[in-house]
């Protein structure tokens, strides 16, 4: 009978632990996320302090990448570090970068736990941070809250195991899957909550691309325009083979307030390039595709934004570039917005000559979430 309530009190003991783990690792997860898109490339990482149950110190990976999460709370707890849990969402490294080894930093805190959510595919770090803590004599368990680890860091590990960013892609479609009316004329076909909503999402990406047909068409600015958040615009991208972007655009006349980069083949013309630059544009050639019709060559343009430091990208638009991603399996997430209006069929197609259903009902994709705003609805897709 003793046996038996040590047993059973010993058992709600635990349960009670690993519900505490997971309660902090999620608080972990979330501080993370307030560091998207601004702190390539270096993944955005979160991490919490705690003694006796009680949090001491909190941090995320700051503005550039550094610091990092973990001195960040560390510094937050103090001497209460000593003797502590420290919970993050990505193994802390044990390299010298261009700041110290966060694995030594924990060890001078004193932390007697890490709880870490996955393993850091950075060849420079690899396993290794996790050992050095456990030679130093710190309890290090990995594992819990992976999953959504694993997305969170997508562009860090997509960058460092492919050599290119996480594709966001997003479609803004009407009730009869068009995005743009007769003529390539642009059209709002979902609502203002949709609408601040993928301003959002931009605030979490480290830069939006589109093609240049978007830019002649509907002239956008592709900055955040979210109230007080408008410091947090991402890179703005644009696919231009023959550099045929006007001087008197938006995108060009606030080059110099958000960067603004134009990718385009080795053939396009000097002077074009030089007056691009001269407005504070950065001109990047790539390779270009030979099959018909010529184009850029998209594998070439997301290398050359992951040499650049770009984890995280947000496809917008349009037609022929979302389709381009589709069919050549670089959208690695799709973002569907649907509002409740139709076009009609002359409207221009969600994915030009691309079924929609290559989409919805392909194999090669799950949906993730969904989501109703006012009269829209939101359906993510991931890769399956």
């Amino acid at each position: 009978m003793i046996f038996r309530i040590l047993e059973e009190q010993f058992a709600q003991k635990s349960r009670k632990s690993k519900a505490a783990d997971q309660r902090f690792m999620q608080l972990a997860l979330a501080l993370g996320r307030r560091g998207q898109g601004r702190t390539w490339p270096n993944p955005a990482v979160g991490a919490v302090v705690v003694k006796d149950g009680v949090i001491v110190g909190r941090g995320w990976t700051q503005p550039g990448g550094r610091p990092h999460a973990e001195p960040v709370a560390l510094a937050q707890a103090g001497e209460a570090a000593r003797g502590a849990t420290l919970y993050v969402t990505l193994e802390p490294c044990s390299h010298v970068g261009k700041s110290p080894p966060c694995a030594d930093a924990i060890i001078a805190a004193g932390i007697a736990r890490v709880v870490s959510a996955i393993e850091d595919p950075n060849p420079d770090v690899a396993g290794q941070g996790h050992a050095r803590l456990r030679a130093a004599g710190i309890a290090v368990d990995i594992g819990l809250g992976a999953q959504e680890a694993a997305h969170d860091h997508a562009g860090h590990f997509r960058r460092i195991r492919d050599k290119r960013p996480h594709v966001i892609l997003k479609l803004a479609v009407s009730a009869d899957d068009k995005i743009g009316a007769a003529g390539r004329k642009p059209v709002a076909v979902t609502g203002e909550a949709v609408r601040a909503r993928v301003h959002l999402l931009r605030a979490q990406c480290d830069a939006v691309l589109v093609g240049i047909g978007t830019v002649q068409a509907d002239d956008p600015v592709l900055t955040c325009r979210l109230p007080g958040m408008e410091a947090r615009s991402p890179v703005r991208v644009v696919l231009d083979r023959a550099l045929r972007i006007s001087g008197t655009s938006r995108l060009v006349h606030s080059a110099r307030a958000t960067p603004l980069w134009v990718m385009t083949s080795s053939l396009s013309e000097a002077p074009a390039a030089m007056k691009l630059g001269a407005a504070g544009a950065q001109v990047i050639r790539v390779p270009t595709t030979s099959a018909p019709p010529p184009g850029l060559d998209l594998m070439g343009v997301l290398h050359a934004l992951a040499e650049k430091g770009i984890t995280r990208l947000l496809v917008e638009g349009g037609a022929r570039v979302a389709a381009s991603f589709v069919a050549g399996g670089l959208a690695d997430e799709i973002w569907l917005l649907r509002g409740p209006d139709t076009i009609g069929a002359d409207g221009v197609a969600a994915l030009d000559a691309l079924p929609l259903s290559a989409i919805t009902g392909s194999p090669a994709f799950k949906v993730r979430a969904s989501d109703t705003m006012q009269n829209d609805t939101l359906t993510i897709y991931e890769r399956a």
